[in-house]
Parts: C-alpha cells; sequence; structure tokens
C-alpha cells in the first residue's frame, strides 16, 4: 500500500502531490491530463522501471533531474531520484539506505491491467513471454538477473553471427553453451508459472463466464522442458550455417509461445471478444492472488482506463476481485466507474 506520493519534474508533471486511499482510488480527467503518468510513477515507485519508456525518457521535457517520494503505511518515504547530469543516473532512498538498483525483495507487488493487455491472445508471441516474465521477476528474486544475462548473451551471439569471423565455431561455443544454461532456467520457470496457472484457470474461467467451457494452457517450445538445456544447445551447434544465414537465433525461450485453448482448441483462433476478455481477465485475477500467496502482502493494483474495454458483467467480477486491494483506476468517465465502487477516493486532474 501507498499512502501518497510526490511528482517532481516526472513526465508531465512540474511538482504535484496526490493522497491516495486504502481501497479504491478513482482518477479521472480528459485524454492527456497525465492519468497513465501517474500510474507509471507508482509503477516505478514500486518496481524501479517504467513499464512504458527507458528511464531517461520519465523526466519532463527540458528537465535535468526527476524525483519521486512515496509515502508509506509504516511513515517511512520511498524516493526515486533521476537526474542527466553530469551523467544519467537512478538511485533509491528506502529504509534510511541509498542503492542503485531495486532488487526483487525491495520491490513492492503490483499488477498493472491496461488495454494493450486486452492483445495477449491475438499479439505478438512477445506480449505472452513478457507476461509471464514479468510475473516470475516478481516472484523469484533470481530471475531478473537471468533474464539480463540471457539478453546480453543472446545479442553477443547474434553480433558474431553477423560478424562470422573465421573462428565463429570456437567463438560461438562459449556463447552456446552459457545461453542453453540461462534458456533452460527461464524455459523451466515459465512452464511451472504456466503449470500453476493451468490448474487454476479452468474453475476461475467458469466463474467469471458463468459457462462450463474448459479453458486450457500450454507452455509451448520445441524442445521438451526436462531436456532443454541438452536439446536447445544441441541445435545451436549444429544449425551454425544457417544462423550465419539468418543473422539471428531462431532457437530458445525468446521464440517460445504460451497457449490457450478452450473445449480443445486453440482460442488465438477461436475465442471471441467476451472470451478473449474473460481469458484476460483470468490471467490478471490469477497474477493478484499469486503475488499475495509469494510475496504475503497485498499487490497494488493498477487498472489503466479498462473499463471502457468491459462489458457489464466482467466490469462485475473485475469490481468483485479487485475490492481487497488498493486499486487505482484511470479513466475519461468517473460515473462510469464510481457505481460499481462505493466510497472510493476520487482524484480529478484537469
Amino acid at each position: 500500500m501507498i499512502n501518497d506520493i510526490r511528482l517532481q519534474h516526472f513526465r508531465s508533471y512540474t511538482d504535484a502531490f496526490f493522497e491516495l486511499g486504502e481501497g479504491v482510488n478513482i482518477v479521472s480527467g480528459p485524454n492527456a491530463s497525465g492519468k497513465t503518468n501517474l500510474l507509471e510513477a507508482l509503477m516505478v515507485i514500486a518496481r524501479g522501471h517504467s513499464y512504458r519508456v527507458k528511464d531517461a525518457e520519465l523526466l519532463e521535457f527540458d528537465a535535468t533531474w526527476a524525483r519521486l517520494d512515496a509515502g508509506m503505511p509504516d511513515g517511512t518515504v520511498r524516493t526515486i531520484k533521476l537526474q542527466t547530469e553530469p551523467g544519467f543516473s537512478k538511485t533509491f532512498e528506502i529504509d534510511g539506505q541509498v542503492l542503485t538498483r531495486l532488487h526483487a525483495a525491495r520491490a513492492l507487488p503490483i499488477v498493472l491491467f491496461e488495454p494493450n493487455h486486452l492483445l495477449l491472445l491475438s499479439g505478438s508471441p512477445d506480449l505472452r513471454r513478457t507476461f509471464l516474465d514479468d510475473l516470475i521477476e516478481q516472484t523469484d528474486a533470481g530471475f531478473g538477473a537471468v533474464r539480463r544475462h540471457y539478453r546480453r548473451v543472446l545479442s553477443q551471439r547474434n553480433a558474431l553471427l553477423k560478424k562470422n569471423p573465421p573462428d565463429l565455431r570456437e567463438q560461438l561455443f562459449v556463447w552456446n553453451v552459457r545461453l542453453s544454461e540461462l534458456g533452460g532456467q527461464i524455459a523451466k520457470k515459465r512452464s511451472e508459472l504456466v503449470r500453476r496457472f493451468g490448474d487454476r484457470t479452468p474453475a476461475l474461467y467458469a466463474h467469471l463466464a458463468a459457462r462450463s467451457n474448459h479453458v486450457e494452457l500450454r507452455y509451448h517450445s520445441r524442445f521438451a522442458i526436462q531436456h532443454y538445456e541438452s536439446q536447445l544447445l544441441h541445435k545451436l551447434e549444429s544449425s551454425t550455417e544457417l544462423d550465419v544465414l539468418r543473422g539471428f537465433t531462431p532457437y530458445g525461450p525468446h521464440r517460445d509461445d504460451l497457449l490457450f485453448l478452450i473445449d480443445g482448441h486453440p482460442m488465438q483462433e477461436s475465442a471471441s471478444r467476451g472470451e478473449t476478455r474473460t481469458l484476460v481477465l483470468t490471467l490478471k485475477i490469477m497474477e493478484l492472488q499469486l503475488l499475495e500467496e509469494v510475496r504475503n502482502m497485498r499487490p497494488l493494483l493498477l487498472l489503466d482506463d479498462v473499463f471502457s474495454e468491459l462489458d457489464a458483467a466482467r466490469r462485475s467480477s473485475l469490481t468483485e476481485y479487485a475490492g481487497p486491494y488498493q486499486t487505482i483506476i484511470t479513466t475519461t468517465d468517473a460515473d462510469i466507474v464510481a457505481q460499481y465502487f462505493t466510497g472510493g477516493n476520487q482524484i480529478a486532474l484537469a
């Protein structure tokens, strides 16, 4: 929970202060009034980075520094400072300590639900991989480092493929081994999360949809999870010539996917608009519940203009499950949201 937040030279805000209630907070205002920027500030406070832009883009136009201060229930203040001079830097001040990186143990659990998430089924596989990885990063203290290292090793391997030096195979071997090790760790973590979600999905989906369709989640990869590392290494070693022609690495967890089936049929091909929204709502509710179980604290819930994308039944379902959590909802029409939440804190932006 966050009691209040002050934004200085952050995005569209020069200096603003907002008090947040422990339940539902409805942030209303026209487009371009700063609603999403406020949610972004809360995300930076909670996880240390934006879900939209790079750190350098968080500063107000022409500003050389930005600062966020969040008042916590125990009376402490979490502070994040960004500055561009003499060089770009980001520091965190938490419990009297100054940190240059917000480690998972220091991060606050948080769930974001925005309109782009409704593309989880029909959009790029990267959306689904990011959904899994972001959640694992919040529940597994070491996963963020594995994720970053994998990206760096993949970039190194791809750079070598494009350069194609005479001793390419010898140079690639080290990167192939490391990429396989990290890739196996990522795939196993994702598969375990999909299994945990899969155990809960059918009942929750049926409850939200008020129908008895059977929904199933599957982690899709060309390699068996139990042998992922060895099979990926073999593929990387045996496909050097083709990879040089391609100029990139087409194998590994960066190419895997999350599949959804309804009554045995792929939802990506057959799901209706209503089924799609019900499934995404199911995933977001499970994300909330899993974070609370693993972190032993209730996550902050950010809803960025999603009420306008849901019908009355799904709005009611979201209201039902959001009740126990501190929730910040942005909207251009507060009346639509307010009818589902009584006594919510109102924040109006000009």
